[in-house]
C-alpha cells in the first residue's frame, strides 16, 4: 500500500493544553510521527495541490485565520502558543472582530488546540498527504495510506478542536467529489466522534458519514455524536452514529463497524474514506476502549472485504510506544 507523509508535519510541536482543568503537556506530539514511520517503512512526500482543496472546505475567513494566529498573537504581546479562553455562545450573531483573544474563540470549541508559529506549515502538509492518498486511489491503487498527523477530524468548516486544525478526511471527500466520484462514504473508528466532519456534511446527501465511537454522555467532545443525530435537508439519513460505552472490546466494535458497512454498502459509494484512530486501543492513555493490537488486522479485513477503493487517514493514538504497531497491524489488513 502506498503511504504519504510530508516532513513539516512534525513542526507542529506545542508545549502544553488546557486538560481537565488543568495545563498538562501536549498528547498529540511530533514524537507519533516518528513511531509510525518506524513501523511502515518508506512513504512518499506528497504533491502540493495548494490551497484552493482546503478552501473548498473550510471559509476563507477560518483558513485566513489560522495563518495569522501565530502573528496576531505575538503583536498582542503575548508568549507561547496561541491558545483560546473565551467562546462565544452558540447562536450569537456574526461580527467584525479584530482581537486575537476573539478570533480564538470564535474559531475553536475547546482549549486543547493550541496555535504555533509552525501549525499552519504542519497541518498543510496534513493536508497534502490526505490529498495525495486520495488521488493516488482515484488514479487506479486499491487502497492508500496518509500518515495525518496533526489529526483532523474534530476541526469543522471554520473552527478547530481536539488537537485538529483542518479536517483532512473532508478536504479528501470534496476532493474526490469534485474529481467526478458521485458519492463519497466517510467511516470513522476514532475513539471520539468527529464532530467536525459531521457538522460539514450534515445537510449534504453525497456524503455518507458513519462513526463508531464512545458515548459522548460520557467522553469528549460530549455536544455530538449521539445516535439520534442523522443529518438535515439533504443530508437527512446520511449520517450515521453508533454509539459505544467505555471498556468495549473486539466483539462489540466488530458488529457496530458490521452495521456501519452494511448501512455504507446501501449507500453505494465509488470511494470510501477511513478516519482511523489507534486510541480505540486499550492502553491509550486518553481514551477507555478496550481493543488489542491485533484487533486492528481484524477491523482491516472486514473494511477491505466490501471491495470499495479505499483511503486511509491518521486521526488519533496516544500511546507513543505502541502506536507504530497499532497502525502497521490495521494497514496489514488490506
Amino acid at each position: 500500500m502506498r503511504a504519504f507523509y510530508a516532513p513539516a508535519q512534525a513542526r507542529h510541536a506545542p508545549t502544553q493544553e488546557l486538560h481537565n482543568g488543568g495545563f498538562a503537556a501536549y498528547a498529540e506530539t511530533p514524537a507519533r510521527v516518528d513511531a509510525v514511520l518506524a513501523a511502515i517503512g518508506a512513504t512518499e512526500e506528497p504533491e502540493d495541490r495548494g490551497e484552493t482543496p482546503i478552501r473548498a472546505v473550510h471559509s476563507a475567513a477560518y483558513v485566513d485565520f489560522l495563518k495569522a494566529a501565530p502573528r496576531l498573537w505575538r503583536e498582542a504581546g503575548r508568549q507561547g502558543d496561541a491558545i483560546p479562553y473565551a467562546f462565544p455562545i452558540r447562536g450569537r450573531r456574526p461580527l467584525a472582530l479584530s482581537r486575537i483573544d476573539a478570533l480564538l474563540g470564535a474559531h475553536a470549541f475547546d482549549a486543547t488546540t493550541p496555535i504555533t508559529p509552525d501549525s499552519w506549515a504542519a497541518v498543510y502538509a496534513s493536508a497534502q498527504s490526505a490529498l495525495a492518498a486520495t488521488h493516488a486511489v482515484l488514479a487506479g491503487e486499491r487502497a492508500a495510506f496518509a500518515l495525518c498527523r496533526p489529526p483532523g477530524h474534530h476541526a469543522g468548516a471554520d473552527y478547530c478542536g481536539g488537537y485538529c486544525h483542518l479536517n483532512h478526511a473532508a478536504i479528501a471527500a470534496q476532493a474526490a467529489r469534485d474529481a467526478g466520484i458521485g458519492r463519497v462514504a466517510i467511516l470513522d473508528i476514532d475513539y471520539h466522534h468527529g464532530n467536525g466532519t459531521q457538522d460539514i456534511f450534515w445537510e449534504r446527501g453525497d456524503v455518507f458519514y458513519a462513526s463508531i465511537h464512545a458515548d459522548p454522555a460520557t467522553d469528549y467532545p460530549f455536544y455530538w455524536g449521539h445516535a439520534d443525530e442523522t443529518g438535515a435537508g439533504d443530508g437527512a439519513g446520511a449520517t450515521l452514529n453508533l454509539p459505544l460505552p467505555q471498556g468495549t472490546t473486539i466483539d462489540a466494535f466488530r458488529a457496530a463497524q458490521a452495521a456501519a458497512l452494511d448501512a455504507i454498502a446501501r449507500f453505494a459509494p465509488g470511494l470510501l474514506i477511513v478516519s482511523f484512530g489507534a486510541d480505540t486501543w486499550a492502553g491509550d492513555p486518553i481514551s477507555a476502549f478496550a481493543l488489542q493490537t491485533a484487533d486492528y488486522t481484524t477491523l482491516a479485513r472486514d473494511i477491505a472485504a466490501r471491495g470499495w477503493p479505499t483511503v486511509v487517514l491518521l486521526e488519533g493514538g496516544y500511546a507513543v510506544a505502541a502506536l507504530g504497531d497499532n497502525v502497521a497491524r490495521f494497514l496489514a489488513g488490506f
